[in-house]
Parts: C-alpha cells; sequence; structure tokens
C-alpha cells in the first residue's frame, strides 16, 4: 500500500520556541537526515535535552522541522522539541523561535520502514489536501516580515506514530504553518 493521508485539519500554536539542533544541507545523507535521528534515539538527547530545559515541553513529540525559503534555498532541518516561547535554551542547543499562528496537519498513514511517508511526494500530497481544505494559505513570513521562509514539520505523535497497526503502518503527523 502506498502512504495515505487520512485527516486534515486546523491546529493553533501560541508563539513557540524549537530547542534542539540545526542541520544544514551540507549534513545529508543518502537516508536524509536517518544519521542524525539515529544518534539522537541512540544517545537518548531527548531525555538529556529534557533534562536540561526547566520548563516542560508545549507538546512532548519529537520534531523535524524544516524551513527553506521559496525557491527552496536556505534549507535546515532541526531536531527537537518545542518549548514555551520564552524558555531558556540550555548550553549545546540551537533554538529557532516562532510566531503564534495556525498550522495545517496532515496525518501520513504508510510504511516507515520503506520511507515512503517522508520528503516530497507526501509533503506535495499533504499540501494538496490542506488546499482542498481551505487551508492552502502557506505562511512564508516565519523568518520575519518580506522574509519568503516557510515552515514544515514532522511530528512524531508517540500513539500513533509509535504504534504500527497489523499491517505495520504507522501515521505521522505533518504539520504546515498557514494563514
Amino acid at each position: 500500500m502506498p502512504f495515505e493521508i487520512t485527516n486534515v485539519y486546523k491546529e493553533h500554536f501560541p508563539a513557540l520556541r524549537l530547542i534542539g539542533k540545526r542541520y544544514t544541507n551540507d549534513d545529508r545523507g543518502k537516508d536524509g537526515f536517518g544519521k542524525q535521528w539515529k544518534e539522537w534515539m541512540t544517545e537518548d538527547r531527548f531525555r538529556a535535552m529534557r533534562q536540561a530545559v526547566d520548563v516542560t515541553p508545549f507538546d512532548e513529540s519529537t520534531l523535524g522541522l524544516m524551513t527553506t525559503g521559496g525557491d527552496m534555498t536556505d534549507f535546515t532541518y532541526w531536531i527537537g522539541l518545542f518549548y514555551p516561547a520564552d524558555t531558556k535554551v540550555p548550553e549545546g542547543y540551537d533554538h529557532l523561535d516562532l510566531p503564534e499562528s495556525n498550522v495545517g496537519i496532515g496525518w501520513i498513514l504508510g510504511n516507515p520502514e520503506n520511507g515512503e511517508i517522508y520528503g516530497g511526494p507526501p509533503h506535495d500530497a499533504v499540501c494538496k489536501k490542506l488546499s482542498e481544505a481551505g487551508m492552502g494559505h502557506f505562511r512564508n513570513d516565519l523568518a520575519g516580515e518580506g522574509s519568503n521562509t516557510y515552515c514544515f514539520f514532522e511530528r512524531y505523535d508517540s500513539l500513533r506514530f509509535c504504534t504500527p497497526d497489523e499491517n505495520g503502518n504507522v501515521t505521522l503527523d505533518y504539520g504546515i504553518y498557514i494563514v
């Protein structure tokens, strides 16, 4: 079964601070950012980061968050967690401040082992479904007025992503900042 978009809806996020690590295309491998995710999981970096930050995350779900210019320049990939906007960033971590915004969420159902739920095709499918649902006005000002910077993320919800169905499929939440 190829991946499928099973749900789209809108969430409202307050201003947030993503705390984690920032990577660029120079860090990308043949498996995307799989090497970095493996390091985070093997070294239990999320636990270490939660201990280093003195407040509870906005959401316990781990994130792979991407920013890019409209012409796909200045691509960044972040691994981390959302925290309240004024959270102090511990030494050794990077941060990205995000404004209060609506976010369009699409649920991507598929097999994580073959990679079908990651990358361009599921991103495009979520964008299409959000547009069909009237949520297709994607914000491009995430780095400030006139910045032409888009933001989208993979949210690894512990229930939907970590509990495979009888066919081994999971649901990946895919979010895009919208107007």
